[in-house]
């Protein structure tokens, strides 16, 4: 097999894995990847037909791209709405969800209990996670769960949750604290202080 056999098929490979990605983002740029290196294989054998489909996929691909990155860090782009914890439509999406819940937050028992107020990210009218938190006193706001389904992981919506929606200051809190022994976080992009196996943020006054 020579370079330009295995280069088509590494893209074909490529351009398979891609479609398996849960985060559409990650999709989106792998699919990119995959159909530049698709447009080198085919140019190189003249196949002109397959090398202006995959010049116009990758230019769709990098199109959606640009925009999500947009929205990435527009405020606008996500709401977050408290709902009780008992609400059905809560309810269904935890269970939907479980599984995945339960390896990220292996502690978490449920959104009822004295003191917790759930609330839903909301992007448009997708349902992007769930943010359970209980108050623990002395302006300390515990995260029970802080939930975001594979889809929307590589949108930061925590970044808008935790540093610019207000949620937890127009509540009046001073500091968040996140849930313990929680897999693979994200806290110190947002800038929490790691201590012990949770992380801690001081809120800046309302």
């Amino acid at each position: 097999m020579g370079w330009v056999d295995a280069l088509g098929w590494f893209g074909s490979a490529l351009l398979v894995f891609s479609l398996l990605q849960a985060r559409i983002l990650r999709l989106r740029v792998l699919n990119t990847v995959a159909c530049v290196i698709l447009v080198v294989f085919n140019a190189v054998l003249g196949v002109w037909p397959m090398v202006a489909m995959n010049v116009v996929l990758a230019v769709i691909n990098v199109w959606f791209i640009a925009k999500m990155l947009r929205e990435r860090g527009d405020e606008r782009a996500y709401a977050v709405l408290p709902v009780g914890a008992d609400d059905a439509y809560l309810r269904h999406f935890l269970d939907v969800h479980r599984k995945d819940i339960d390896t990220f937050f292996p502690t978490f028992s449920g959104a009822e209990g004295a003191g917790r107020s759930a609330y839903l990210v909301q992007h448009g009218d997708e349902t992007a996670g769930v943010i359970v938190v209980r108050d623990a006193g002395e302006g300390t706001a515990q995260v029970e769960l802080d939930y975001v389904t594979p889809r929307f992981r590589d949108f930061a919506p925590g970044e808008f949750v935790f540093r610019r929606s207000g949620l937890f200051t127009d509540a009046g809190f001073r500091r968040v604290v996140t849930a313990p022994g929680m897999v693979a976080p994200y806290y110190d992009r947002l800038g929490f202080t790691r201590t012990g196996d949770t992380w801690t943020l001081e809120l800046a006054p309302a």
